[in-house]
This record gives structure tokens, sequence and C-alpha cells, in this order.
């Protein structure tokens, strides 16, 4: 007979302990979870509902039809680069959208009435980039505006606006940006139209030919036309991708009946606070309409953009290669349905209306949720509150023992403490990485294929987080405890919630909507909480897993849904995003945010697994793979052409070839200079550059030129503040190039206004896109112009304040004059006054291009998209 074994207290609750471990391939398990929720979430953001065509007419006569609006896009694409002032953006696509548009007016039900109006306009505002002043100026450019009468029709009758812009940039057919947006406007115009009743408010129809050359158009319009007025409210369509969803990311401003309208009106809603305020921080390179009938037209409205597939945004593959039928479907239903119920409504012509801020978001386009931001803070003090309290209270029940409730709150300050240093560790690991992978030269391997992020960025940072509770399980956690494993663990979840709980009143306290993000996790963690205390399930071995995950589900969906779209807007951004920046660290830090928002209620269960060293060596496994993919292998090259690819992803780049010409204060010629202008788009710029396009030589940092320290604002040539002064630009010397025009600033005289002031007075002469800086020298102010009623303040650049001026023109025109009021305290002799910069900048203009500037842009890769211009830069000092 075999000894008998004494079994102690200690080796029963061993055993109970035992009981509540989890096997190592249960960790397997929540990972594959993880990503099935990431590929569901993904699947249910992408899918678009069918394309209705011609056919379909007779079926559904008052929807939208894809096809017909699939063909305008055509018409549109096939012109190629509209940029303003091109014989393609004045004639060829005005033309096309009159004739499209006495096509609908023919087809049109006799009660509809339908006026058309053809604006060419002209004027000048200011407005501010990145904290630097400048004055936009735009003569003759055109605009396309439609009124389809209402049943409320008269003088001062209210009207709803829909914009969208039919001009391009260079080098772009802007198939997403913006025709197919005007598609879908001719459509919509087409099926109201066609409809025997009138919407009860009239609804006007801009189809704006000036939009990238900083708003121009509409800016003519909300403060130049006579319907304008009538405008109360609007719907501007944009585009920063190429495809997708389109997505509500700015609403208002404090208007909350336009976002009660959107709930009640969309079809396929995708809206999120959170695109309001990422675009509104500046994080995001570009800017709409929205800016020109906000400020200027004091009108609320809604923007909408299409985000997916960035990497096309303003490239030559933004064309309709790369759409799809049902991307039209998806918008114009939206889109359709909103108008309707906005030109039918009460609140658009209503004097009081409701005002506010609203927070508003959808849960994978199946619901849509929305509510005033008053209301939100008490959901989220509610919901963070509740979080806490209900698992203390459930477990507290399940405890029968005394002083059971001090080993709870020692395990959820466990847990809390845990998952604020998982946090920690995290974004360092993930930033550490990040540089050291920039220091070696490989940036943006993760550019193309962006699952890489998951083994260079997410991995190191789970696996920080499981490193931290390793650790505390085994230099501080209660081996004396009379909590179970299990219980442990709910009580450590607790701790996630009080984290999650300080992130979302935090946010909540500093007045960030997006609050709701963390606040519906613990809605979630809740929800669980509470059905686990309600069943007293707390102290089984899995009963309370199972209805933990099961909440999870849903939480996972959520926030994996998260990290999709904020990879899927970002990534493409980092090309764009200059070089001076390391776009690394910032993605680095997006996927630790993510990895902590989607596992942070798995990670307490590494506490509950037998072992945990097979699954951090498999996990730093993978991140070594991934390093050695991205560094060794094709996969980690971060650029792809159309044939690597059905999905493109170019490196851009801007090359202007330059001419400069120096004057002395007599206006002599005092010495020319000729080169290639090269703008730093993303990190990888210069080293493509120097290693396909000019390989054995060197680009030289604009800012180191000579002419930097001589000239005001370096004598570059500068079209806008937006990329030259927040991206690094480099110069190499080249032959001159060929121009047979280019614009004049002639001075005519001066005239002495009083003793301390003289108003200077130029000519300026030709028709194409253009700039002034305008730089006082010292003692020199200057006080007044003809461009506006004030002097905004002067941008600074390479030490030397200067006044910055950008002026489009549409349609030719004649010679304009310009005057400059100068202040001084001292007398002032010619030359003493003010320097001037003037550059010409030819988009589009091929003819120009030299043999040798054709040479060089054809060095450029295939997966380098090129846009090259031509500029004559004149420098003369008064």
């Amino acid at each position: 007979m075999p000894p008998k074994r004494v079994r102690f207290k200690e080796d029963e609750e061993r055993q109970v302990q035992n009981l509540h471990e989890l096997s190592t391939d249960s960790v397997y398990g929540a990972v594959l979870l993880v990503l099935g929720c990431g590929l569901l979430a993904s699947y249910l953001s992408t899918r678009l509902p069918a394309a209705l065509t011609v056919a379909d007419l007779e079926r559904t006569p008052s929807a939208f039809i894809a096809e017909r609006a699939w063909t305008s896009l055509k018409t549109l694409n096939d012109i190629g680069p509209k940029p303003v002032g091109s014989q393609a953006n004045e004639v060829m696509a005005h033309e096309f959208l009159l004739k499209e548009l006495d096509g609908i007016v023919a087809s049109a039900h006799a009660n509809q009435r339908i006026e058309l109006d053809r604006q060419t306009v002209t004027g000048a505002f200011s407005t501010s980039l990145l904290n630097q002043s400048m004055t936009s100026v735009y003569r003759n450019v055109q605009n396309v505006v439609v009124r389809l009468a209402g049943e409320n029709e008269g003088d001062g009758s209210a009207a709803l606006l829909l914009n969208c812009h039919f001009d391009t940039v260079a080098s772009s057919p802007g198939a997403s940006d913006d025709a197919a947006s005007c598609a879908v406007m001719l459509e919509v115009l087409r099926v109201l139209s066609r409809r025997p009743e009138r919407t009860r408010h009239p609804v006007v129809f801009l189809l704006n030919g000036a939009e990238e050359t900083m708003l121009q158009a509409a800016h003519g319009f909300v403060t130049r036309h006579p319907w304008a007025a009538d405008v109360r409210a609007f719907l501007n369509l944009e585009s920063s991708g190429s495809g997708g969803k389109e997505v509500l990311f700015q609403a208002g401003p404090h208007h909350p009946w336009l976002i009660e309208m959107y709930a009640r009106a969309i079809r396929h809603p995708f809206a999120h606070t959170l695109g309001e305020e990422i675009f509104q921080l500046g994080l995001i390179p570009s800017d709409t309409d929205f800016r020109m009938f906000r400020d200027y037209g004091e009108v609320p409205g809604m923007d909408f953009a299409h985000i997916a597939n960035g990497y096309r945004y303003h490239t030559r593959y933004d064309s309709m290669d790369f759409l799809s039928l049902e991307v039209l479907q998806r918008t114009g239903d939206n889109i359709l349905a909103l108008t309707r119920a906005l030109a039918n409504s009460d609140e658009l012509a209503a004097e009081d209306r409701s005002v506010g801020g609203t927070v508003f978001f959808d849960f994978l386009g199946l619901a849509f949720v929305h509510y005033r931001v008053a209301t939100g803070r008490i959901i989220n003090a509610s919901v963070a509150l509740l979080a806490l309290l209900v698992p203390l209270v459930g477990l507290a029940r399940g405890r029968g023992r005394a002083g059971g409730f001090g080993e709870i709150l020692r395990e959820v300050l466990f847990g809390l403490v845990a998952t604020v240093l998982g946090a920690v560790f995290s974004l360092i690991s993930c930033t550490t990485i990040a540089r050291q992978l920039d220091f070696v030269g490989k940036t943006m391997t993760w550019y193309t294929n962006t699952y890489l992020i998951l083994g260079l960025y997410c991995c190191p940072a789970l696996l920080a987080h499981c490193f931290v509770y390793m650790f505390l399980n085994a230099f501080y956690s209660n081996s004396k405890s009379n909590l179970t494993l299990g219980q442990m663990t709910q009580a450590r979840l607790g701790g996630v919630n009080i984290f999650w709980g300080i992130i979302t009143l935090a946010s909540t306290m500093a007045g960030y909507r997006s609050g709701y993000i963390p606040m519906v996790l613990l809605v979630f963690s809740l929800a669980s909480s509470t059905l686990n205390a309600v069943l007293n399930t707390g102290r089984t071995r899995r009963g309370w897993i199972a209805v933990h995950l099961a909440f999870q589900l849903p939480a996972l969906l959520w926030s994996t849904n998260f990290y999709n779209v904020l990879v899927q807007l970002f990534v493409p951004i980092t090309g764009r995003f200059g070089g001076s920046r390391n776009p690394e660290l910032f993605i680095s830090l997006l996927a630790a945010t993510g990895t902590l928002l989607c596992c942070s209620y798995l990670i307490p269960f590494v506490g509950q697994l037998r072992s945990t060293m097979n699954f951090t060596a498999k996990l730093s496994a993978v991140t070594v793979l991934a390093l050695l993919v991205a560094c060794f292998s094709p996969l980690g090259f971060p650029y792809r052409d159309e044939s690597m690819t059905s999905a493109p992803t170019p490196q851009r780049h801007y090359v202007t070839h330059t001419f400069r010409v120096f004057h002395d204060e007599q206006g002599l010629l005092q010495g020319t200079d000729s080169g290639y202008l090269f703008q730093e788009m993303d990190r990888n710029t210069r080293q493509t550059i120097e290693e396909f396009v000019v390989p054995g030589k060197s680009l030289t940092p604009l800012r180191q030129l000579y002419s930097c320290r001589q000239e005001l604002f370096c004598a570059a040539p500068f079209y806008s503040l937006w990329h030259q002064m927040r991206f690094n630009n480099y110069w190499l010397p080249g032959p001159e190039p060929a121009f047979d025009n280019m614009v004049t600033m002639a001075y005519l005289g001066t005239e002495q206004l009083n003793v301390h002031t003289r108003r200077l007075t130029f000519a300026m002469d030709a028709s194409i896109q253009s700039s002034i800086i305008i730089g006082p020298k010292e003692g020199v102010r200057l006080v007044g112009w003809s461009l506006l009623d004030h002097v905004p303040p002067p941008a600074k650049y390479a030490g030397r304040d200067g006044h910055f001026v950008f002026i489009t023109h549409g349609l030719p025109g004649g010679t304009w004059n310009v005057t400059l009021d100068l202040q001084h305290d001292q007398p002032k002799k010619t030359g003493e006054l003010v320097d001037i910069v003037v550059t010409t900048k030819f988009w589009e203009y091929h003819h120009m291009h030299t043999a040798e500037f054709e040479d060089l842009l054809a060095q450029f890769p295939s997966w380098a998209h090129a846009v090259p211009s031509v500029a004559v830069v004149s420098v003369f000092p008064l």
C-alpha cells in the first residue's frame, strides 16, 4: 500500500488556484479573436451597397442611379488634369457641365423650375495656415450655379446648398477629388427635378471651379452671389482618398439639428466626432470649402469626404479606374436622402434653431448614435463610475470570508498599475524601435503592406504589457490571498475600468468630445460585470469568462474598427507628411494606442496562464520576423506602381524648373540663375532623388543657399505657404527653363500721402497663377494696400517677415493695378523701403519643358509620381 499523502491547507489552496488557470492555448485563441474581429470590422467598414443601373429605373424611379452618375464622371475624368486657369478647366469641364445641365433642365418635370447661372467672380480674402497669414487673390474664376425652386419660393426663402468642385491639382484627373462628387450632385439634381412635387425649400447646387487654389471659388460664391444670401445650410462633398465610404467628419459648428437630420435620413451612416476633432487639430494636411461657408457665409453645414486609399489622392492614380459604381451608389443614396430631408424640413427655415455641441458616432455602419455635449458629460461620468462600482459590488457579494474586500481593492489597484505601466512601456518600446528603423534608413516599410505594423509595433506593445504583468505577478502578487485566480482577474479588470474611466473623464473635462471612444468600451465591460453579478457567476471557473468574452466581441469590433480606420487614414498621410518629422514615431504611437484599445480587457488574463514564456517567446519571434521582412525583403519596400499591385502606393514628388532674375534698386538687371527645386513630401524623398534621379549629385537644402541669406524668402518659387513653409525644399543648379510668358509687376510711381507714408503703385499683367511676397525693410511697415481693406500680419521664413499674396486667374483678364502704402519713421532712399518677390508658376505647361527637364523627369522610378512645373522668380528692391 502506498504511503498516505498528508494534505496541507497550502496544497488545497494551490489546487483551487490551479482549477482557474488557463492553458497556453487559450492565449492563442484570444489573439485569433482579436484578429478575427479586426477582419470582420474591416469587412463591415468597406461593404458597399449594390449599384443601380438604368434598367432599375422602372422599379425605382425616385432612386439614385449610379450608372448615370458614372457616365458624367467618365467625361470629367477623361478630360484629364484641370488646374485653375487651364483650357481643360475653364473651357472643357465648364462646357461639359453646362451641356449636362441643359439636358437635366430639358428632362425636368413640368412642375419644376430650374435656374442656371454662370458666375465669373473676382475677389480676395486673408487666411491663416500653420499660424502664418497669407492673402488669397482670385480673378475671373468660374462657378456653375443651379437653383432648383421649392414650394416656398420667394425673396429671402431659405435654401439648402450642395457644393463640389470640378478643378483638380496638376497631374491628376481628379476622379475622386472631386469629379465623383460633382457627378453625384448632377444625379441628385436629375432625380429631384424629375419628380412632380417640389421640395419645400429651394436647393442650390454649386459646382465650383477653383477649390484647389485655396478655396477661392467658394469664397466668391458665398460673398458675392445673390443666391448665397438665401442659404441656411450646406452639404460639402469632398475627397482625400479614392473610393470607399464617405465619412461625415465636420458638422455645424454647434448646430445639433443637422446631426438629428443626418440620423433620420442617412441609410448608410459613417460619421465620427473623432474625425471632426482630428481635422480641426490640423493633423490632416488639407482644407475644404467648409471653411469658406462657415467663416465667410456664417452658414452651418456638413462636410463629407472619401478617405479610403489616400495614397492616390492628388496623383495620376486618382482616376475612375480605381473607383466603382458602388462607391457612387452609396454616396448618392446618402446625399439624396439627406437633401430631401433637409429641403423638406421645418428646421431649415426656422429662426430659433437649436445650438450647441454634439457627440455623434456610428457602430460599424449598423447604428448611429448622437447626443448633446452636456448629455455626453453625464453619460461619460455615469458610465465611468458604474464601471468601477458594479464589478466591486459583484465581487464583494461573492466573497464569503471576512477581509475579502481589502484583497479585492488590492487586485483592482494591481490592475490599474499594470495597465498604466504597460501603456508606458509599450510606448517606450514602440518608439525605440521607430527611432532605430529611421536611424538605419528603413523608414515607412509598412507604407504599402500595413499588416507589417502588427509585427513591428503591435507585437512589441503587447509584449510590454505581458512583461509588466509577469513582473508584477512575480514580485507583488499576494500568494496568501483568499481570492481565486479568476476573482483576481475580475478585480484586475476593474483596474482596467478605472484606467479607461480616467481617460474618459480627463478627455471630457478637457473639452474633447471623443471621450465616447473609451466610454463605449466601459459600457461593454459594465454590461458583462452586471450580468455576472446578476447570474452570480463570479466564482465559477469558466462561466464568468464566457460572459466577459461575449461582451468583448462587440467591444473588439468597436476598437479594431478604430484601429483599421486610423491606419487607413494616417498611413497614406505620411506620404505627404514632409521629411522633417519621423513618420515611424507617429505610426508606432498609433499602433501602441491601438493595441491598448483592443487588448486591455484581455491582457489581465495573463495572470491566469499556466505559462507565459511560450507565448512571449512567440510574440518576440513574430517581432523579429517582421523586422527581417521589413528591412531585408521586397515586402518592406514602401512604394508600388500599377504594374506591381492593383492598388498603387506611389511616392509623391514636386519638381520646379526655376529661373530667377535679380534686379537692383534702379530696376536694372543684377544677375540670374536657374535650377531645380525639389519639395520634400516624405521621409524618403531626398534619398530617392539622390539615388535614382540625380545619382552622384548632392541636393542643397534651400535654407543653406547664399540667396537665403540675401533675399526675401530665399527668392524661392513659393506659390503657397502650405507646402513650402511646412516642408523642407532642396535646390539643384541646372540650365535655364523655357518660358514664353510671365507675370509682370511694373512700377508706375510713388505718391507721398504724408510725411511718413508713401503709396507705391504697380501694374500687374498676365493671367497666370502667381505669388507676390512683400517684405518691408527695417523701420518700414505695410499699413495699407488695394488688395484688402486690412493688412494681415506678415509670415516669417528664413528670418525675414513678408506679406505673402497668392494670385489665381481663371479666365484671362486685363492689366490691374496694385497699391502699397508704406509707413516709415525716418526718411528712406530708393531701395530702402521694400523688397518684392514675384513668382510666376506654370502648371501643365508641357511645351515649356526643356529636353533637360524631360530627361530629369524620366529618371524618376515608375513608383514615383512627379508633378512638374516651371517657375520664373523676379526679385527687386524699392
